[in-house]
């Protein structure tokens, strides 16, 4: 069984910074793509960010150059450095992961959430 379990998060005045984690574990051969969707009240999941096996990047456009993704292999382990947030910053942050488990069968898994709140 393969679980993703998520730390970090909390709340932050505008012009602060969070760090997320999320850390793979269970059956796992191999982890494809990992990574971070939010999700405002009354508004759907959206991707924030996304890292692939090889490293490239991409993000939406609103966290350019204020947030950064990055993952260790080694560790199953992906995170989200969350600098200049603001107010519209506020959502569940998601982690999610494609991958491909010991029995060679390959689906997405997503983490519990993790509350971010930008508040002064």
């Amino acid at each position: 069984q393969v679980q993703l379990v998520e730390s970090g998060g909390g709340l932050v005045q505008p012009g602060g910074s969070l760090s997320l984690s999320c850390a793979a574990s269970g059956n796992i051969n191999v982890i494809y793509n990992m990574d971070w969707y939010c999700q405002a009240p009354g508004k759907q999941r959206e991707l924030v960010a996304g890292i692939t096996i090889g490293g490239s990047t991409n993000y939406e456009d609103s966290v350019k150059g204020r947030f950064t993704i990055s993952r260790d292999n080694a560790k199953n382990t992906v995170y989200l450095q969350m600098n200049n947030l603001k107010p519209e910053d506020t959502a569940v942050y998601y982690c999610h992961a494609t991958l491909r488990d010991q029995f060679g069968i390959r689906r997405d898994y997503w983490g519990q959430g993790t509350q971010v709140t930008v508040s002064s």
